[in-house]
């Protein structure tokens, strides 16, 4: 059965009548926005770490918590967890006490990151970039399977034979690799068997059926049992009661979240109005329009790439949000059963 959910960074960029959501409005606004899944149906709700001004969040695992009081069924992750900065030890520690007090519903997606900030901030150089996230990965599996730890690091602690708890609530913490479009993290998260989520921002979505299948190939090659192994994909969107509203509203918000990175990468640039008109079009890689529209978008992409989980980045900090909160009602209630009723009648 395919999993439908929502990811967000709790961004706090401007409001198109200038104004800014601040920190403690945004982190409210997360809550809410967990919350109404949760009630509504929808599967799963991820977060995103960061450490900059125009992210509210830098915990995801904090916020998370906080829902997890206030939510009973929805599947609460990171998106991503930068684990290249972070203590894997505490990484294992903090989801599985989110594993307990959410009773089981906990999951850590982990990644590179797609900023670099937290870097400096931790006391890590960015030469040692692949190697970091390579070795803390090992180390965070290592975790995962054996309460104690015996480890010798290299650019982590070496600890030996050290008993780690808590204990998830789960037999084990569920871990999954955040990754783009790069092929060489393709296979290397094929060859450890793992969940793979690849973030669609960019271009037509059929170009990721090459890395699927090089994700298949990798892992049959290791031994790996296919179809155990979830796919996942998360893209920018929006839902509203009409095309053109909902194509006219997202154009903005979308706008300011291009631009804002587009200064910290070379290889972006601003968002324009034909540059939008692309992304949003038929084999764009963002799913904007009335609900009929975004789910058989969302069909025809999880068909042509055979994904188990699809989340749509809907809450964003330049959007009012009373209208995030209508987005996300017309995704769980009308989106999501068409998709549903979809791969159901055909299973």
């Amino acid at each position: 059965m395919i999993e439908l959910g929502i990811s967000t960074f709790g961004e706090t960029t401007p409001l198109e009548n200038g104004g800014i959501y601040n920190h403690f409005e945004r982190t409210q606004q997360l809550l809410k926005e967990m919350i109404l899944a949760d009630k509504l149906g929808l599967d799963i709700y991820a977060i995103g770490e960061h450490h900059r001004e125009d992210f509210s969040v830098s915990s995801p695992e904090m916020i998370l918590a906080a829902g997890a009081s206030r939510t009973k069924n929805i599947i609460l992750s990171s998106a991503v967890t930068v684990l290249s900065s972070n203590d894997p030890v505490r990484v294992f520690q903090q989801f599985s006490t989110l594993d307990l007090v959410s009773k089981g519903r906990a999951e850590v997606m982990v990644g590179r990151g797609s900023f670099i900030e937290s870097f400096p901030l931790f006391g890590y150089q960015l030469e040692d970039y692949e190697e970091l996230f390579n070795e803390k990965l090992d180390m965070l599996l290592a975790l995962n399977k054996e309460t104690n730890l015996n480890w010798k690091g290299h650019l982590t602690q070496s600890v030996s034979n050290r008993p780690v708890f808590p204990r998830p609530y789960q037999k084990s913490l569920p871990i999954h690799v955040g990754t783009g479009g790069n092929p060489q993290s393709t296979i290397n998260i094929a060859k450890l068997g793992l969940p793979i989520v690849y973030a669609i921002i960019g271009g037509n979505p059929s170009y990721f059926k090459r890395l699927i299948d090089l994700y298949y190939q990798t892992a049959l090659q290791h031994g790996h049992n296919i179809e155990k192994l979830k796919i996942s994909a998360h893209s920018w969107g929006w839902i509203g009661d009409s095309n053109e509203e909902a194509k006219e509203d997202y154009f903005y918000p979308t706008k300011q979240m291009v631009d804002a990175i587009s200064k910290d990468r070379s290889h972006w640039s601003g968002m324009t109005r034909s540059s939008y008109q692309d992304a949003i079009g038929p084999n764009g890689a963002m799913f904007v329009g009335d609900s009929k529209t975004v789910a058989n978008k969302i069909i025809r992409v999880v068909e042509e790439l055979g994904l188990k989980r699809f989340m749509i980045h809907l809450p964003i900090g330049s959007m009012p949000h009373e209208k995030v909160l209508r987005a996300i009602t017309l995704y769980a209630e009308e989106v999501a059963p068409l998709v549903r009723e979809h791969f159901n009648s055909r299973n």
